[in-house]
């Protein structure tokens, strides 16, 4: 297979989240941030880099005794293209692909990286990304083939990760999704609805 590695963007700020720092909520008695990273380490891709930037002291705190490279993005302000970038670059130089995973999706299951890594190294021909697709549209986690859009994601700014370097190619893969690849959390509303009543927003 060849080498993956697994990029964790916890650095944003979250602001239509609120005042209180999204991914310190808490859901099911963990930070939103701390369910993205144990899915991250129960998959087999390694190593795994947690990109920090906003509330970046608590985020590490939300994160301590797990295995994770972690790198700062002093930019992060500017967007997630420049955390994807800060992330990849940590990876080492073999890794020829990353799954890209977003701390604010807390339904996503190591199986579902499990699912994009075996997807990409099964593909008679690498593809430029393994993308799955749920009720006709795209969600997270994402794999990057970094050895076909590298250069396109070195160019990337502002606050868009590597969605818009893939539509329309004719050489991405999809996969099926579900219910967990396309929920993400924003809003208090939407972290309540999930744990099925009024949620917990400090850490």
């Amino acid at each position: 297979m060849a080498e993956i590695g697994t990029v964790l963007l916890a650095a944003g700020l979250g602001s239509r989240f609120g005042a209180a720092p999204k991914l310190l909520a808490r859901l099911d008695g963990k930070p939103l941030v701390r369910h993205a990273a144990e899915a991250a380490l129960g998959a087999r891709p390694r190593p795994v880099v947690a990109v920090l930037g906003a509330h970046a002291e608590a985020v590490r705190d939300a994160l301590a005794g797990l295995d994770l490279v972690r790198v700062d993005n002093p930019d992060y302000r500017t967007g997630l293209a420049s955390s994807l970038r800060a992330g990849l670059a940590a990876l080492p130089a073999t890794c020829a692909a990353a799954i890209v995973v977003l701390g604010d999706m807390p339904r996503v299951t190591a199986a579902h990286l499990d699912r994009l890594a075996e997807a990409f190294a099964g593909a008679p021909e690498l593809p430029a990304a393994v993308v799955p697709v749920q009720a006709g549209r795209r969600g997270n986690p994402v794999l990057l083939n970094l050895r076909r859009l590298g250069p396109d994601i070195a160019r990337l700014a502002g606050d868009r990760g590597a969605g818009p370097l893939l539509k329309g190619r004719s050489d991405v893969l999809e996969i099926p999704g579900d219910p967990a690849t396309a929920l993400d959390v924003d809003t208090p509303d939407t972290l309540a609805a999930l744990a099925g009543g009024p949620s917990d927003r400090t850490a």
